[in-house]
């Protein structure tokens, strides 16, 4: 399975861990969402952290599994909005471990979290008009601002977890071997709290919140299935699975 639990202490782990990259297919975005959401509503859990096995913490859609059928667009999408909106409404609080890359829907995944912790390894990017595509810059303006993520999002660039620690877009970065003990440690201390002022805290947090997360995201991926309806979607597709540059 792409996406497994854990449970102890009072803390749930979703553990991401389909490689080789960490790249979700259509139904591993909709197990994804499935176990937020399940995690979530369990009396024992009073915490999430997400993280992830492997070479890095999530690197988007499997472009490949589209190249193949595209029709597969419009449910994807579907998978990717519940997931991030899973983790969003999570009434417990959530934490991302990220290290490696995170690229893509990892920036919704992350983004979509209470806060982040990185590990000095980390790198962030949100290529999607490299890859045909649009999506979750919501989620990164919720960790870098308004014109970092524009500038991300039209040049592609990636950016360390110094830099995002810089901006503001985690709270805070540690040694890679380190990471899993840093951010448990800090789940554990929350899951001692009040469950009912957690969840209370919870939603109050996303109540006062200035963008409307689900909304904003939500009015993305109309302008990204427009965009994958086009040629240089198709053509940034292909280009991608076959390793070449782009011809628009």
């Amino acid at each position: 399975m792409a996406i497994r639990t854990e449970i102890l202490e009072g803390v749930g782990e979703v553990i991401i861990d389909a490689p080789p990259v960490n790249a979700l297919n259509n139904a591993g975005w909709q197990e994804f969402a499935k176990t937020m959401t399940q995690l979530g509503h369990r009396d024992d859990v009073h915490c999430v952290v997400i993280r992830a096995e492997g070479r890095g913490f999530q690197a988007g859609v499997d472009i490949k599994e589209l190249a193949e059928n595209s029709e597969l667009i419009v449910e994807l999408n579907r998978g990717c909005y519940d997931t991030f909106a899973a983790i969003y409404d999570c009434p417990v609080p959530t934490i991302a471990a990220v290290h490696g890359f995170c690229i893509g829907g990892g920036i919704g995944v992350a983004g979509s979290a209470d806060f982040i912790i990185a590990s000095e390894d980390a790198t962030f990017s949100l290529p999607e008009i490299d890859r045909g595509a649009l999506g979750a810059a919501t989620h990164l303006m919720r960790m870098v601002g308004v014109q970092k993520a524009r500038r991300m999002l039209y040049t592609c660039e990636s950016i360390s977890a110094a830099e995002l620690l810089r901006v503001g877009g985690c709270e805070s970065v540690v040694p890679k071997e380190r990471l899993r003990d840093e951010v448990m440690e800090i789940a554990r201390s929350i899951a001692t709290k009040s469950p009912k002022a957690l969840r209370l805290a919870k939603t109050a947090l996303n109540g006062i919140e200035l963008l409307d997360v689900k909304k904003s995201y939500r009015y993305e991926q109309g302008f990204t299935l427009e965009l994958y309806t086009t040629k240089d979607s198709q053509e940034a597709r292909e280009a991608f699975v076959e390793k070449r540059e782009a011809q628009f």
